[in-house]
């Protein structure tokens, strides 16, 4: 009846005046384009940025992208006729139209969040035109069908609506019925966001949060880091040179009492340091450490970093006392015992780990007319079948770690 999306966000796929790709996409983990992030926020200023469009530039962001192809691509630059995100990109190719979503759109730094709309003071500075900018939608509206050819080929009927969706982090929210006012959900793919649902549009003074627009027509705040599940799996797969993810984990007990921390900056660092020289580093071992406290170290750096960004949401006054969670890192029960604590939070699992494709087919429904909207099919689908509460003494023991950890970051800066 529907295909809908939930897609990795800030990706710059450009098309030529024939619709074909004229580069390979550069991916919202890229950053390259950091000359260009320091020129939209000194040069422009942050300010100005942020007035336009509720955020400032970050390296992963798409308008720096096109910066960055405008100065060191410019015969590919002339060529582009139009600007999409990967998922739209699959949208377009199903349905033939050139479409968005106003929550990926969001990730962009060209869209205005608070007014839902194309920025055209951004699209100026980034020297491009509306004309060259997709149509944008609310996640559960319908851009158009299924093209006749490909109904025949894939043997599913030329009716099928071809819905709009979602960011990824956007779709998990829905999937995981993060949609409402005041709501939150954690996230451990291969980065981790805590993403607060709002009614209302808001940002943080000092743009250490995103403020994107919501899939149900609202808005919320995220925090994001680079690196989440993928520390872990680095440290597995690469360092320790296992797939026994969960055997790693079996002897880990005594939580709160580690003297390894652990800075999950793999790829550099979004929310909220905006730093992507930043690194990954172990500190504090001694002839005693163990493989075990390594690892539990691992899962204990994500946690605070996440808990950094969780941080800025409660200086804005924002009330959280309990989270849903999904993505791969959801299956360790370690790890969610781990984040429980170092947030003060009761941490709600859902019978579906996997968030955005969830989410994706939940807008479709949406988008069918099987449900009225997006709060009421996230009340109907997202199933909570166990919840993970902090326990007082592990709480306080991961309070004074914690503060230890936010100190590590600052010091080591200056060296990145």
């Amino acid at each position: 009846a529907g295909i809908s999306f939930g897609g990795q966000m800030h990706g710059l796929v450009i098309l030529d005046e024939n619709d074909e790709v004229i580069r390979p996409a550069i991916l919202w983990n890229d950053g390259r384009t950091q000359k260009e992030t320091d020129y939209l926020n000194e040069v422009i200023g942050k300010e100005k940025i942020s007035a336009c469009t509720a955020n400032i530039a970050f390296a992963g962001f798409t308008a720096p992208k096109i910066l960055w192809v405008k100065e060191n691509e410019p015969e590919n630059f002339k060529k582009i006729r139009k600007i999409m995100l990967p998922k739209d990109y699959l949208a377009y190719k199903l349905s033939g139209v050139h479409c968005c979503d106003m929550s990926d759109a969001s990730g962009m730094l060209l869209f205005d969040v608070k007014n839902r709309c194309w920025s055209k003071e951004m699209l100026k500075i980034c020297g491009i035109t509306e004309e060259q900018m997709p149509k944008l939608f609310e996640s559960y509206e319908t851009v158009g069908t299924l093209k006749d050819e490909l109904a025949e080929m894939l043997q599913i009927p030329n009716t099928c609506k071809i819905v709009a969706g979602a960011g990824d982090n956007a779709a998990a929210a829905v999937a995981t019925g993060t949609v409402g006012d005041g709501r939150c959900n954690i996230s451990l793919g291969t980065s981790g966001t805590i993403f607060i649902s709002s009614a209302k549009f808001g940002v943080d003074k000092y743009n250490a949060l995103h403020a994107f627009c919501d899939a149900n027509g609202a808005y919320h705040l995220m925090g994001c880091m680079l690196s989440a599940a993928s520390c872990n799996k680095w440290w597995m797969d690469e360092i320790l040179k296992t797939k026994e993810y969960a055997k790693e984990q079996e002897d880990i007990v005594k939580l709160g009492e580690n003297q390894v921390f652990y800075l999950p900056y793999l790829m550099g660092e979004r929310s909220p340091h905006n730093d992507p020289s930043a690194r990954a580093a172990f500190i504090g071992m001694s002839m005693d450490t163990t493989r075990e406290e390594m690892t539990q170290a691992v899962l204990e750096g994500v946690a605070f970093g996440l808990r950094d960004s969780l941080e800025v949401a409660r200086n804005l006054g924002i009330q959280i006392e309990r989270t849903k969670i999904c993505g791969g890192g959801a299956k360790s029960l370690l790890w969610k015992k781990i984040i429980a604590n170092v947030m003060n939070l009761k941490v709600d699992v859902l019978e579906v780990e996997e968030g955005p494709s969830m989410g994706g087919a939940m807008l479709a429904a949406v988008g069918c007319g099987a449900y009225p909207d997006v709060e009421t099919v996230g009340k109907k689908m997202a199933y909570v079948v166990d919840t993970v509460k902090p326990e007082e003494e592990l709480v306080a023991k991961y309070e004074e770690k914690y503060q230890k950890f936010k100190k590590l970051y600052p010091s080591l800066k200056p060296l990145f």
